[in-house]
């Protein structure tokens, strides 16, 4: 259900929140540490920087950092800002005398109402604690340390 760039976006950014407060990351680690291919990577990155989740610094000392503390930023946010998720307004079918969803579209606009809600709950904090609690294999992709820890 969700794309491919929204993993790619949600591994860069649970990997950015894990690193320390202002610790400034380049393209080549994140897309090493969280296994996204580099290119595809350096557009997620722009794209979370238009929508004001990532700031960038060019220099030595330049690279990625989020704009907020990660309690602050939601998976609905990072959803939002590569590929946000799409609501059932109207009839698919494009039938006229649909003036309101039938039930069958209701109901699978209803289970993408929940999963956006669930997003918006669910800040990279959050994230980063149960990964944490899930063994090494999900840790992996994350520095072990959590700054911001708290919504």
């Amino acid at each position: 259900m969700l794309s491919q760039t929204v993993e790619y976006a949600l591994r860069a950014m649970t990997f950015l929140a894990a690193t320390g407060p202002g610790e400034a990351l380049n393209s080549e680690t994140i897309a090493e540490r969280t296994k996204v291919p580099k290119g595809y990577l350096s557009k997620i990155l722009r794209d979370l920087v238009v929508a004001s989740l990532v700031d960038s610094q060019r220099g030595p000392n330049g690279g990625f950092t989020l704009s907020r503390l990660p309690g602050k930023i939601t998976i609905l946010d990072v959803v939002n800002a590569v590929d946000p998720i799409k609501r059932i307004k109207k009839c698919p079918l494009g039938n006229p005398a649909h003036l309101h969803l039938c039930p069958l579209h209701r109901r699978l606009d209803d289970a993408i109402a929940t999963i956006e809600e669930e997003f918006r709950r669910t800040s990279l904090v959050e994230v980063l604690e149960t990964s944490a609690k899930t063994g090494p294999r999900c840790r992996t992709l994350i520095a072990p340390t959590i700054r911001g820890s708290k919504p």
